[in-house]
């Protein structure tokens, strides 16, 4: 299953790559090809390199000692020992809405976070799981992934807008316009859709990766109901944006929400629900 996964996540960023090419061969040919894949891969690679500080800071997260949090720090050096990585720094969010995220440019610049809401309603068994899950994101390079995936969103939107605003006059009469308009109102939200898609095959291949890693898919199952039950009742701080919501092992901007629905196409998570069976399924694999 994690290599299903593996593969689906590589067919979506291709994809992403696909309809790149695509909208950007129609409407702003290869200079405007060259141009927007550009502007977005110097974007996103600061954010992918500084990702640890940006989300450090607006989470408001405290590294902690071994003497601050010595039960977080064995969990995860055991966890790392098994997984043969080295050792992430370790930060503590005073938010206090339960939740977890894992960040860094790779495993040696990696951070793996909890928040206080988290540590007061997670028993240890539980919070294992969490913390497989995160140290999963990090070895498999999930923030690199995500990276790649939003440059290539970020470039399909620029070539939109770019055709819109400065189209030749050719475009701009007849069908021209009619193609101008719906390659800026549908293009990004194709590039969204596939994008979020990305999203939500790494956070299953974390679950899978971490039950894996822990050897008791149980304890992420357990943690993640939990987590769901709480979503939403907690305010999120002003300083956290959606636009890392991604980062999270559930979504912090939202509460219950159906397991099929048109949000779905746009959410960074998939429903909590089947990441659940998932992990039943796990457990009798592994069994």
């Amino acid at each position: 299953m994690i290599g299903l996964n593996r593969v689906k996540t590589w067919i979506l960023i291709a994809a992403l790559g696909g309809l790149f090419v695509l909208i950007g061969g129609a409407i702003g040919g290869q200079q405007g090809i060259i141009l927007a894949l550009g502007i977005a891969l110097v974007f996103n690679f600061s954010m992918y390199w500084f990702s640890d500080k940006i989300a450090i800071a607006t989470t408001r997260s405290k590294p902690v000692t071994e003497q601050d949090a010595p039960e977080l720090n064995r969990i995860v050096r055991e966890l790392t020992q098994i997984n043969q990585m080295p050792m992430p720094r370790i930060y503590i969010s005073d938010m206090m809405q339960p939740n977890a995220f894992a960040t860094g440019r790779n495993p040696e610049h990696a951070v793996v976070a909890v928040t206080r809401g988290i540590l007061e309603i997670l028993d240890e068994r539980e919070l294992r799981g969490v913390l497989a899950h995160e140290l999963s994101h990090v070895a498999n390079r999930d923030i690199l992934i995500g990276s790649i995936a939003a440059a290539i969103g970020m470039s399909i939107t620029f070539l939109a807008r770019f055709a819109l605003w400065f189209g030749s006059s050719d475009d701009r009469n007849g069908i021209g316009i009619v193609g101008l308009l719906l390659a800026w109102v549908l293009a990004p939200i194709a590039a969204a859709i596939i994008q979020m898609a990305v999203s939500r095959s790494r956070e299953y291949q974390a679950d899978e990766s971490g039950a894996i890693l822990s050897r008791d898919p149980d304890a992420l199952a357990s943690a993640l109901r939990k987590l769901e039950a709480a979503a939403g009742k907690v305010p999120v701080p002003a300083s956290v944006s959606p636009a890392e919501a991604h980062l999270f092992i559930v979504n912090p901007f939202r509460g219950r929400q159906a397991s099929m629905s048109l949000a779905n196409l746009f959410s960074t998570h998939p429903p909590t629900a089947e990441r659940i069976a998932r992990l039943d399924q796990i457990k009798q694999e592994i069994a």
